[in-house]
């Protein structure tokens, strides 16, 4: 590698913190306020959230870092509808009608996610995708057949790939695979920059740096106390801060892990099949990829439990080199040379689906969490689930996300 990847590797600098249109109107917290709602957590959840509710309250997102600069940024922003868990398997877990809603209001969060960027003009590279899952070493050939048919009984647009198929059209020697529409893919952290700028235009207030504390709720509200000595009183307060939950908050079932990506040097040799399409595996760890619009790949995984392996350089040159090979193995026709390589901890669950509910104990109080693969498909959910709760409306899907 040259200097530059070293130096690029050694920092775990993320391909998003270093675009265009990031920037967002902050202010410092200089006295105590009091507004309808306040949001903490100025990320891609806090994003939607804040963008959500601005028109119809006041609202003041906090987050002790500027914003986007937590795990929005470790985000490889492949917007699938597909859950990590497949649909068979989740059945067996929740059951199928329930399995079935989930993966629906999946489908359609990624189309409501659409339609928000296209309203708003938010630029952020927005595009719509394909989804190759391939077969792994978690589920093999027969369960992907299994899960395209049972997919598309319920209509999603998922067909099953035969490995004489896949190995003709993608040049990838796998069992099989499933094809599915409706995915998209985007930058990160422009989408949540626009999405804060017109939360602000709206009336929001982005405050940073402020780091929340603790939060004490009574009959009325919710007032959470700050590390720069002035309080936030609120009606009701979101917790839209990944797994770095202020005291007094629980977080029950709640599960951190580290994962690892890298992005190549733009225009890299690839099949042009890639440009339209996200890839992943059904495997543990699995792979993904996907190809940005400047012709870089963008390829992750490696997870493993715990939320500071993401923190070791030595690790994420380890993990690096091992996505990098995994990639070529995948693709041996494929050239690239790595020019960023990131790493981030996020929350996951057993289900694969997110909690988005009420704090227990804490009344006026929702928490958004455990987001695994799907962080900004779920993000758009859980605005719309904690949305109709604070206007005083139940979402008929909310008891699915009530871990």
């Amino acid at each position: 590698m040259s200097a530059t990847h070293e130096r690029d590797l050694r920092t775990g600098a993320s391909l998003w913190a270093q675009g265009q249109g990031l920037s967002v109107p902050t202010r410092p917290l200089t006295r105590s306020i009091s507004v309808d709602v306040a949001v903490v957590g100025a990320g891609i959840s806090g994003a939607f959230m804040a963008h959500g509710l601005a028109n119809d309250f006041s609202v003041a997102v906090l987050d002790r870092r500027p914003p986007l600069r937590g795990s929005t940024i470790a985000s490889t922003a492949l917007l699938q509808w597909e859950i990590d868990l497949p649909l068979i398997e989740l059945s067996k877990k929740i059951g199928p009608a329930k399995a079935r809603r989930a993966y629906a209001r999946s489908r359609q969060a990624v189309d409501n996610l659409m339609e928000i960027v296209a309203r708003e003009r938010i630029p952020c590279a927005l595009k719509p995708s394909r989804t190759l899952y391939l077969a792994g070493d978690e589920h093999g050939f027969r369960a992907l057949e299994a899960e395209a048919e049972a997919r598309a009984v319920m209509g999603l647009d998922s067909a099953f790939v035969p490995a004489a198929t896949l190995r003709a059209q993608y040049g990838i020697d796998r069992t099989g695979a499933i094809l599915s529409d409706g995915s998209a893919r985007a930058d990160p952290a422009r989408l949540g920059a626009g999405l804060l700028r017109r939360a602000h235009d709206a009336g929001a207030r982005i405050y940073s740096p402020v780091e929340v504390t603790e939060a004490v709720s009574d009959p009325d509200g919710v007032t959470l106390i700050t590390g720069v000595g002035h309080a936030v009183r609120a009606k009701h307060v979101v917790f839209c801060c990944g797994y770095e939950f202020p005291k007094g908050v629980p977080t029950p079932g709640a599960k951190v892990i580290s994962t690892w990506a890298l992005a190549t040097e733009p225009r890299a040799i690839c099949p042009d099949w890639l440009r339209d399409m996200l890839v992943w595996e059904a495997s543990d760890p699995y792979l993904y990829l996907r190809m940005a619009r400047d012709g870089r790949l963008i390829a992750g995984g490696e997870d493993e439990d715990g939320p500071t392996a993401h923190a070791s350089i030595p690790k994420l040159r380890a993990k690096t080199a091992r996505v990098a090979r995994k990639l070529k193995t995948l693709m041996p026709d494929v050239e690239f040379e790595v020019e960023h390589a990131w790493a981030g901890a996020f929350g996951e669950s057993e289900t694969g689906l997110p909690s988005i509910a009420p704090v227990p104990g804490m009344d006026h109080a929702f928490a958004v969490m455990g987001f695994g693969g799907n962080g900004i498909t779920y993000s758009v959910i859980a605005s719309e689930i904690v949305g109709a709760a604070i206007r005083g409306k139940t979402n008929p899907d909310a008891d699915l996300y009530r871990s």
